[in-house]
C-alpha cells in the first residue's frame, strides 16, 4: 500500500522548499535592504548627533550667562572711563620697570590672563579688571603696528551688573596679590563713596564693603588712610610712599581742623616723598612731646571738702574755708597745726586731729 493520497501523490517534501532567509537576493533588492540599513544607522547618529548639540548648546549658553566664556575684541571696543581706577599715579605705573617686564611677558608668551569688562551706560564695552594688561597690549600694538597686540582676550560681565561688587572685583585681583598700597586702598573707597551709583557716602563704612575679606587690622589701616587722605588732600603730594606704621600713627595724631592746616602748610614746600616723610615724622613727634609734656604738668588748681571744710589747692597755695573763726585761735596752736600739717605733707607724720 502506498502513501499516495487519492489524488495519486505523495506529500511535499519541505526540506526541500528554501526558507525566506536562504533565498538569494537579487542585485536591486540588496541595494534596497542596504540603503534601508544605512538610513536607520544614519537616522540613529543623527539622533544622538543633535542630543549632544542640544547638550552642548545648553552648557554653552550657560557658561555665557556665567561669564565663562572668553571673546576676543579689538584694544578700541574698550573704553576706560566710566570705573575709576584703584590706582594712583597711573602714569608713572604706564611707564614703570614693572610694565616694561609684562609687555616683554606677552611679546614672548602672548595674553595668559583675560581681562574682564562690562557693557558701560553708553553700551560700549568698559574695563572692570586688568588695567594692567591692557595698557601692555596698547603700549605694544603703538610699538610694533601689529595686530595680534591689537587684540585682547577678555571675560565678558553678564547681566545688569551691581556697581558695588564692580568696585570689589576690580581691587579684588591686586589686593590679592597684595600689588596696591595701604593709601591706594582706601583712595578707592573715598572715591567709590562719592559716586553717585553707589548708596554708601561714609568712606570709612566703605571700607568694610569693599574690603570686608580682608583682616579687621588691614581694615583698621585702611581707614587711618581714609582720615589721612581726607584731612590733607592734595597737600599730600606722594601719599603712596607714606609707610604703613607713620600713616596710621599721623591720622590717629590729627585731632583737629588747625593741625590739619599747619601739617598741609608744612607739606607745601616739599620736595620728595622723603621729605614729605620727614614732615609727618616731625609732626608725628612733635605731638607725642606735646602729649608727654601735658600727662606729667602738674594741675593748675584743684578743690575738695573735708566734712564742711573747702580746700583749694594750686602752685604755692593751700586754702582752707570753714565756719571757723581762726582769728580766735592761740598763735602758738596754729603754728603747731601748720608745723603738722607740713610734717604730714613730707611723710613724717600723720596727724589725727588737733
Amino acid at each position: 500500500m502506498t502513501s499516495n493520497n487519492k489524488f495519486g501523490f505523495g506529500p511535499l517534501e519541505t526540506k526541500s522548499i528554501p526558507t525566506r532567509a536562504e533565498r538569494s537576493v537579487g542585485p536591486m533588492g540588496a541595494a534596497v535592504r542596504e540603503a534601508a540599513e544605512s538610513l536607520g544607522n544614519a537616522t540613529d547618529a543623527k539622533v544622538e548627533q543633535r542630543r549632544r548639540n542640544a547638550e552642548d548648546a545648553k552648557a554653552f549658553r550657560a557658561a555665557q550667562d556665567e561669564g565663562r566664556v572668553l571673546v576676543s575684541l579689538t584694544l578700541g571696543e574698550i573704553s576706560v572711563d566710566d570705573l575709576p581706577r584703584d590706582r594712583m599715579e597711573l602714569e608713572a605705573v604706564a611707564n614703570s620697570d614693572e610694565m616694561e617686564e609684562l609687555k616683554s611677558s606677552i611679546r614672548e608668551r602672548g595674553q595668559k590672563e583675560p581681562v574682564e569688562v562690562y557693557v558701560g551706560p553708553d553700551g560700549r564695552y568698559q574695563l572692570k579688571k586688568g588695567w594692567r594688561r591692557y595698557t601692555a597690549l596698547t603700549q605694544l600694538y603703538a610699538e610694533t603696528g601689529e595686530d595680534d597686540f591689537g587684540q585682547i582676550t577678555a571675560r565678558v560681565e553678564t547681566g545688569q551688573g551691581d556697581r558695588m561688587a564692580r568696585y570689589i572685583d576690580m581691587v579684588e585681583e591686586n589686593v590679592i596679590r597684595e600689588d596696591l598700597t595701604f593709601a591706594e586702598m582706601a583712595q578707592v573707597a573715598i572715591t567709590a563713596a562719592q559716586d553717585a551709583g553707589i548708596d554708601e557716602i561714609d568712606p570709612a563704612t566703605m571700607v568694610g564693603r569693599l574690603y570686608g575679606a580682608l583682616h579687621k587690622m588691614k581694615r583698621s589701616y585702611i581707614r587711618s588712610f581714609v582720615f589721612l587722605l581726607s584731612a590733607l588732600g592734595d597737600a599730600l603730594p606722594w601719599p603712596k610712599e607714606v609707610p604703613r606704621n607713620l600713616g596710621v600713627d599721623v591720622a590717629r595724631a590729627l585731632k583737629n581742623i588747625e593741625q590739619a592746616e599747619m601739617l598741609k602748610d608744612r607739606l607745601a614746600g616739599c620736595q620728595s616723598a622723603d621729605a614729605q616723610n620727614k614732615i609727618l615724622a616731625e609732626f608725628l613727634k612733635a605731638e607725642k612731646t606735646e602729649q608727654v609734656g601735658k600727662a606729667v604738668a602738674p594741675k593748675q588748681k584743684f578743690e575738695f571738702f573735708v566734712g564742711a571744710t573747702k580746700v583749694t589747692a594750686r602752685n604755692g597755695e593751700c586754702r582752707i574755708v570753714s565756719e571757723s573763726d581762726y582769728a580766735t585761735v592761740p598763735k602758738e596752736r596754729l603754728e603747731e597745726a601748720v608745723k603738722a600739717f607740713e610734717a604730714a605733707l613730707k611723710g613724717r607724720a600723720r596727724v589725727r586731729g588737733l
